[in-house]
């Protein structure tokens, strides 16, 4: 597929979410940047969600991951279907109760300022990272399939990249971003069935074919239930998929600033069980597509892309889509679904962590109404310029496939999150505020000594995903010793 036909391609995805962007920014005020005027429509917001859920590392990394891993990845989206009920009755409640534009002022109210900052610090940690591991993806690819024919260093694909969300973003807000994300899940919602359907097609396969296939058996395997001393054993991938999904949607400024646009409780209770139920569908769906790409491309010989000198296997999905002569129309599909996957999750990560710089840091309330609209403009610029520096530094160090590296890293990051909520929300206990962040540091430094244990030493038990709440339990077990009366 040609350069020229994939920068058309690019122009007129953005093009249609510029447009997008103009009906949707109404006074450009700050109350609907950061809470749509809590008009947005629960279906809206449950089906956006599932993109800006799913980003480019489902797209292109889970796929990728099934040569390796199978599907033993979907143990883990189990565990999310029961996370998300958790957020819908437990956390949601708390959040609307407040009436709450950030959810880390919680920690104000319950604990006082230094554990609001620091619930807010550690917030911007996950989400910057988070967002720059997605944002990488998709410039990795780009670069790969376009831009080094077109001889652009990669520094630029990545600015050129932020610079086209922060121009669709800067004045609506998370009102534009409800609206785009609908668009942006229907693209890839699409992508990922035609994508089925073209590569079955080419192998002269029904849909039935491919289930039913010998092939298809060689990747299916999704239990691990043999020795819990296993990463990737059902108990540790399903409790360490509860916990990821409570952290990275509940204790998260982004996920929940979406579900608090909705009119009440009751509706974003509703958008956010609807939406779990289709995440667990589409995210299954997604792993047949990485069986299917996998034997396709034993096949046919295809050979998996080098990146940064060593196999990888994130960058299979695009080689089959876009250089294996499947035609245009899988490649067009492929690249509507590609953008829309990643820029879904990266456009409403900017926006959060615009919010919260604006709520939890330098407390906007408390200003004047013009100077709130700058220091929110300026707050927007910083935020993508942050982002462009991470995602440069992530190319030249990142060395996993970029799925496992991000629900390694949630262990580190939202795991002081989990536990202060969890402390504040089932103890009576106030704490000692201003010594809060030292039992925060302690937890992770920790945590980081624990995961990187030669197995041998706790009797051949490798730590998994199971690293997050063990983080959190550090954390409330701190929190107990700076507690107070």
């Amino acid at each position: 597929m040609s350069s020229s036909i994939i920068l058309i391609v690019i122009f007129l995805y953005f093009f249609g979410l510029f447009i997008i962007s103009s009906l949707t920014t109404g006074n450009n005020d700050n109350q609907t940047f950061f809470s749509a005027n809590k008009e947005s429509p629960w279906y809206l917001v449950a089906f956006g969600m599932v993109g800006a859920s799913l980003s480019g590392i489902t797209f292109i990394s889970v796929p990728g991951d099934v040569g390796s891993s199978q599907f033993t990845y979907f143990q883990v989206v189990l565990g999310y279907l029961f996370g998300y009920f958790v957020v819908a009755l437990l956390l949601l409640p708390i959040y609307y109760k407040l009436k709450l534009t950030s959810i880390y002022e919680y920690l104000k109210v319950r604990f006082g300022v230094v554990s609001h900052k620091t619930g807010a610090f550690f917030f911007f940690l996950s989400r910057i990272t988070g967002a720059s591991f997605r944002l990488y993806l998709v410039a990795i690819v780009l670069q790969q399939f376009v831009f080094n024919e077109l001889k652009v260093p990669f520094e630029i694909t990545v600015i050129i990249s932020v610079i086209l969300i922060w121009i669709y973003t800067f004045r609506g807000g998370i009102k534009t971003i409800v609206w785009t994300d609908t668009l942006q899940t229907s693209f890839m919602l699409i992508s990922v069935v035609l994508s089925i359907y073209l590569i079955n097609q080419s192998l002269n396969w029904t849909f039935l074919d491919f289930i039913n296939s010998n092939e298809l058996k060689t990747y299916s395997n999704i239990l691990v239930t043999e020795s819990l001393m296993e990463k990737n054993h059902l108990f540790k991938s399903f409790i360490g998929g509860m916990f990821i999904t409570i952290c990275m949607t509940g204790l998260d400024q982004d996920m929940m600033q979406k579900n608090l646009t909705c009119k009440s409780l009751k509706e974003a209770q509703k958008n956010m069980i609807v939406f779990s139920i289709v995440l667990v569908i589409v995210t299954f769906i997604f792993l047949l597509l990485g069986a299917l790409l996998f034997i396709y491309s034993e096949k046919l010989n295809i050979i998996i892309p080098n990146l940064n000198g060593s196999i990888n296997s994130d960058l299979l999905f695009p080689q089959i889509a876009l250089n294996s002569g499947l035609g245009n129309i899988i490649g067009i599909t492929f690249l509507l679904g590609l953008i829309a996957a990643a820029y879904s999750s990266a456009d409403s990560a900017l926006t959060s962590l615009t919010t919260s710089y604006c709520v939890d840091v330098i407390d906007i309330k408390n200003k004047s109404k013009d100077y709130q609209i700058k220091i929110r403009k300026r707050a927007h610029i910083i935020m993508s310029i942050i982002l462009v520096i991470v995602i440069i530094i992530f190319k030249n160090y990142l060395n996993t496939s970029v799925i496992d590296g991000l629900l390694v890293l949630a262990g580190y990051t939202y795991g002081p999150l989990l536990g202060l909520f969890a402390f504040g929300i089932f103890t009576d206990y106030q704490i000692k505020d201003k010594y809060v962040w030292i039992v925060t540091i302690f937890s992770v430094l920790i945590v980081a000594l624990l995961a990187n244990l030669d197995p041998s030493y706790l009797g051949g038990y490798k730590i998994g995903y199971e690293l997050l709440p063990i983080n959190g339990l550090i954390t409330f077990l701190g929190l107990i010793l700076i507690r107070r009366k």
